[in-house]
């Protein structure tokens, strides 16, 4: 469950009158090394400039995970620029302004998260970690396989909600039911 600060929300920029026409996206995840990794490459692949999506976590690895990135690649997405970083980093002054924010994993629901300037319209979108995976190549290498397929569905979903017709109360509605899809 995210705080109860997070779960204020507010209309899109574009049925706000002077606000960027560019709605920023942050999926958080505690280690920021595999499944938001890969959610803020998906998101900024398929929307091509709509939206421009971000990630970080509370503990960030330092580095994203090798498999994330390979995961990327064989479904032709870009890795250049991808980094694990804090989420301190888009809480601080001079940061973008989010308009979404996503926690993938349940352990970055639970943490108490900063304030996010501007209440993003947020939901919780919590699926397995693909970087826990045990055993062979080829088990670690279908676990981020399957991570990657419930993203790229969800970032879909998310792609195809008639945000102009939304209220906000449908709008967390949707986001909501999109992360149990």
């Amino acid at each position: 469950m995210l705080p109860r600060r997070l779960l204020h929300l507010r209309l899109l920029p574009t049925r706000r009158p002077g606000l960027k026409p560019v709605p920023n996206v942050l999926f958080l995840c505690t280690g920021n090394s595999a499944r938001s990794i890969m959610a803020e490459a998906i998101l900024n692949h398929r929307t091509q400039g709509r939206f421009r999506a971000y990630s970080a976590g509370s503990h960030p690895s330092g580095t994203p995970r090798p498999e994330a990135l390979q995961q990327l690649a064989s479904a032709g997405i870009s890795t250049d620029g991808l980094s694990s970083k804090s989420w301190d980093e888009f809480a601080a002054p001079g940061a973008p302004t989010m308009d979404f924010l996503f926690t993938v994993c349940d352990n970055a629901a639970a943490e108490p998260c900063p304030f996010w300037p501007g209440h993003p319209a947020s939901a919780h979108w919590g699926l397995p970690d693909p970087a826990a995976q045990t055993g062979s190549t080829e088990a670690i290498a279908r676990a981020f396989h399957e991570a990657f397929t419930i993203l790229d569905r969800r970032i879909q979903l998310f792609l195809a909600l008639p945000f102009e017709t939304l209220t906000a109360a449908r709008l967390h509605a949707e986001l909501e039911r999109i992360g149990r899809a």
